[in-house]
């Protein structure tokens, strides 16, 4: 017969404020409902629903290359180029419609041509080992000098094409926000669910034990990059879309740079094996809630790259110093 003190002990309750540790990303979480709450005070034109409609316009965009990005950064990668890649998309996508041609061939050739840079990306870190913060960083000057030349630095207008798409609503939401929820969610059951989505965590956990486990890591590497760059695609004509024209400076670094802020902020790691699609959202809002606040408040533009640039700082130091605590 069991003893009385053989048997399991309950576990005790957890007390409220564990249960609220555990909530994840809650520092995120407390930081942007702080903003919500400063910025509701201080203009009422803050929750204006136009304006909390503009604001979700505004982030659809950066939130699909946050979304690439992330899978990618799980995996150990990093592309710098998806920037460059969306400028040159639009810049391509601007000419051919400006020009004449469909809609539907304009949008396959752009968007293959986004995927073949993001191709082209992920052979040379694959094959060559060359870092790939140095290969796509490179890859980005060449795209920028390209979208200029494509356009010719100047700016090309698109008309009423895409409208429907950068300027229309369903359910009084932007479509472009119901694309970048779409890609979000496909983006987050892929990590979570798919084999593909485990063994990118695993090439990002340890790419030589990924190997030896069996995970074809040329294979995985190759096809994140073409999704990198099939996503910036997407970015790019959701951008058009929005601004109905291309211009010097449309995309580029800025884009990217956000973006990539926007993913370290949600807790993915630099060095890779760790991300979750619900932070990159919380970075993505936070970071464009901040910009929407300092427009309201008419706080002068470059404290937005100033913003940008602290807050990445900060998470960096914070992702590093938390990896570090771990070991």
């Amino acid at each position: 017969m069991t003893s009385p003190s053989t048997l399991a002990k309950p576990k005790p309750a957890a007390s409220p404020l564990a249960r609220l540790r555990s909530i994840p990303h809650l520092g995120l979480l407390a930081v942007l409902i702080a903003i919500v709450i400063f910025a509701s005070v201080r203009t009422d034109a803050f929750l204006n629903p136009n304006n909390l409609i503009n604001v979700a316009r505004q982030v659809s965009v950066v939130a699909v290359i946050a979304a690439g990005l992330t899978l990618l950064m799980v995996a150990g990668g990093m592309d710098f180029s998806m920037g460059g890649n969306v400028a040159v998309t639009t810049a391509v996508a601007a000419q051919m419609l400006s020009h004449g041609w469909s809609t539907a061939v304009t949008l396959a050739v752009s968007i293959a041509l986004s995927i073949a840079v993001g191709l082209v990306n992920g052979a040379v870190v694959t094959f060559t080992r060359v870092a790939p913060f140095v290969a796509t960083l490179a890859t980005a000057t060449l795209l920028d000098g390209v979208a200029l030349l494509v356009i010719d630095g100047m700016s090309i207008s698109i008309d009423d094409h895409l409208s429907t798409l950068g300027n229309g609503k369903t359910l009084g939401l932007p479509n472009l926000t119901f694309v970048a929820a779409l890609v979000l969610a496909v983006t987050a059951f892929v990590m979570r669910y798919t084999t593909f989505g485990r063994d990118a965590f695993a090439i990002g956990g340890n790419e030589d034990v990924a190997r030896l486990s069996g995970i074809n890591v040329v294979r995985d590497k190759l096809l994140l990059y073409g999704l990198a760059g099939a996503l910036s695609g997407l970015a790019g004509i959701m951008l058009l879309s929005r601004l109905a024209a291309s211009s010097p400076g449309t995309g580029g670094l800025q884009l990217q740079l956000t973006a990539v802020a926007a993913v370290v902020i949600g807790g993915t790691s630099l060095a890779g094996g760790k991300g979750t699609i619900g932070g990159t959202i919380l970075g993505v809002l936070l970071l464009g809630v901040v910009a929407n606040v300092l427009n309201l408040l008419q706080i002068s533009s470059y404290y937005q790259q100033i913003s940008v640039g602290a807050v990445l700082l900060v998470a960096a130091v914070a992702n590093l110093m938390q990896s570090r605590g771990k070991h």
